[in-house]
């Protein structure tokens, strides 16, 4: 490997290819060829005639696009094995000479951080020591951060496939230019491509020979600055790109640097300007200059500034800006982004996955908030309330629900899919409407031990949840031959009837747990004798729950209990201590407080 090194360098960015296939290195890297001048010899690894010798042929122009180089210096010998960089002469040698006193200087800096915070007891430090400390570790971060997002992007660009044994992906062992960033970072493959897509924005490019400007030279100047954090940077660009020149909008592009410098003074609290460049000529009539040169720090700005987060929604208020038309003309393209799918089975649960537009997701965020908010508010015992306290006939005090936003979300998705599948309206398939079959073995039924399995799913149905929807739903028993032949289907069983749970909805209003606000038509039907026991399947033995409180009504704490065909519960002891058996809410139809009193 010593030997693919010392035979030369990737031909640096700064050189002009020639060639059909000239549009990716319009967008390519622009820069200064390390491997030249004082520090060629070191860096390369090879004398100074050995180094131009071998370096002609990789730095000179290319006979062709990228794809006929490949073909034609395709590798003409198996790929080098991987060894450790620490160990090839020619890195061994970029320490020594005036770029080895630069690494060195950055190695003498990073152990002066390792050391100032190795005397700094950042548990022991008062409010404000830890506040400054706070600030003073990002900035110091940030200078180191650019230079990773610099050194990712060369490396990638250097690395890159159509280069063929010419890569260095290729010459160091490596399979491609991810593989080889990981091997030199340690890093993950996410964080480098995410460093190299920031980097291919925000470093200059080359264009016919001449050294062009980053397509992003705000964001560029905040992060040489060490103004900027990653965060921010990514989100301004992410934000402009489409609007930028051959992006997929059309914009004005005066508008756009516009946008980007007032982003980057957003996330930075300073002004970034155009200095005056050299062909310039100062008007001492105009009030506002046009300036050529390149992208400065100006000094502080009088606005506020803002977290990355709140810059990526200030992007977003720039693309409305930029699109003469407003969302329109883009309406048919991001509509096309708009998707939905689940991902792969992992550690019990299928990702979801997609993308919606603003409008579904305004929907959907009113419908989640709208369910989400009914207990929002404080709410504290009125003199009714405090006398059925007194009587035993409320459970005092708040009921804490340990279910996060997320988790709240889901049952309340789970609440409106179950409605829509029973609504009468809903399409039907072959004839029937839309039913989850879960198929278990009569033993693990009986047993309790085992899972279940739904048509089309891949993931197993716990036998709690089996149970949660035989106690819900009934189930039908298919008997089978001893070859696995069909013999007979048995008739549906444990269910409740469509008139049972009408009778069982009149009485309990909605689920029964005191302080849910989970509607009725989102419930389900819960045996207070569990059907598995030989409890009966009828209204007396049938009450309202949440499919939360259902799933969870065995681990929960709460129990619940018939009497004279009406139920009653008993808190958890963390909530109700004294344990009291106590009637649920009834339905509004039978609550003396929604009835008229005769005077």
């Amino acid at each position: 490997m010593d030997d693919e090194l010392d035979s030369g360098s990737t031909a640096p960015t700064g050189m002009t290819p020639t060639g059909s296939n000239l549009h990716d290195w319009n967008t390519g890297l622009a820069g200064p060829d390390p491997f030249t001048g004082l520090d060629a010899a070191s860096l390369s690894g090879t004398s100074d005639t050995k180094a131009a010798a071998a370096a002609g042929p990789a730095a000179g122009p290319a006979t062709g696009s990228s794809r006929a180089g490949r073909a034609g210096r395709g590798p003409s010998k198996p790929r080098p094995e991987w060894r450790d960089p620490a160990e090839l002469l020619g890195v061994q040698r970029a320490h020594t000479g005036a770029f080895g006193q630069k690494l060195q200087a950055l190695d003498d800096a990073a152990r002066t951080v390792m050391a100032v915070m190795g005397s700094i007891d950042v548990n022991a430090l008062s409010d404000p020591e830890v506040v400054a400390l706070t600030q003073m570790v990002e900035r110091t971060g940030r200078p180191v951060d650019a230079a990773r997002v610099a050194t990712a992007t060369v490396v990638g660009y250097r690395a890159r496939t159509g280069l063929g044994s010419e890569s260095l992906a290729w010459r160091l062992g490596t399979s491609h230019p991810t593989d080889l960033l990981i091997r030199l970072t340690g890093m993950s493959g996410p964080e480098m491509k995410r460093r190299v897509a920031l980097g291919e924005k925000v470093a200059p490019r080359m264009l016919g020979g001449l050294v062009l400007e980053p397509e992003f030279p705000f964001v560029a100047a905040a992060l040489a600055a060490g103004e900027i954090g990653l965060d921010a940077a990514e989100n301004i660009v992410k934000g402009l790109a489409d609007y930028k020149v051959h992006g997929r909008f059309d914009a004005d592009q005066s508008l756009v640097d516009g946008g980007e410098a007032e982003l980057v003074e957003s996330a930075t609290g300073s002004v970034f300007a155009r200095t005056p460049g050299p062909g310039d000529t100062a008007d001492a009539d105009a009030t506002d200059p046009v300036c050529t040169g390149p992208v400065r720090r100006l000094g502080a700005s009088a606005g506020f500034t803002f977290p990355a987060d709140r810059i990526r929604e200030m992007a977003a208020t720039w693309q409305a800006v930029l699109n003469p038309d407003g969302a329109a003309p883009t309406a048919e393209i991001l509509e096309a982004k708009s998707t939905f799918s689940f991902g792969k089975l992992a550690q019990g649960l299928h990702p979801l996955r997609g993308g919606v537009t603003p409008e579904l997701k305004g929907i959907m965020q009113t419908l989640f908030n709208t369910f989400q908010s009914a207990r929002s508010a404080p709410a504290f015992p009125s003199a009714e309330e405090q006398q059925r306290i007194e009587a035993g006939e409320l459970v005092p005090g708040e009921i804490l629900d340990e279910r996060d936003g997320g988790q709240k979300r889901a049952d309340i998705l789970r609440g409106i899919l179950v409605q829509v599948a029973q609504d009468p309206r809903t399409p039907t398939m072959g004839g029937m409407p839309p039913t989850v079959m879960v198929h278990v073995n009569a033993h693990d039924l009986h047993t309790g031990v085992g899972v279940g399995w739904i048509d089309g799913v891949e993931g197993p149905i716990s036998m709690k949840t089996i149970n949660q929807m035989i106690d819900n739903g009934g189930f039908r028993p298919v008997f089978f031959g001893g070859t696995g032949t069909v013999l007979a289907l048995g008739d549906k069983v444990r269910c409740f009837t469509p008139l049972q749970r009408r009778a069982i909805t009149a009485r309990d209003g909605g689920c029964i747990i005191p302080g849910c606000t989970c509607p009725p038509q989102w419930t389900e039907v819960h045996h207070v004798q569990p059907w598995q026991n030989g409890g009966p399947t009828n209204v007396s033995n049938g009450v309202l729950l949440c499919w939360y409180h259902h799933h969870n009504i065995d681990t929960s704490g709460w129990h619940i209990r018939m009497v004279l065909g009406m139920p009653e519960v008993k808190a958890p002891h963390w909530i109700d201590p004294t344990g009291t058996w106590r009637k649920p809410p009834q339905h509004r139809a039978h609550d003396p407080k929604y009835r008229r009193q005769d005077e």
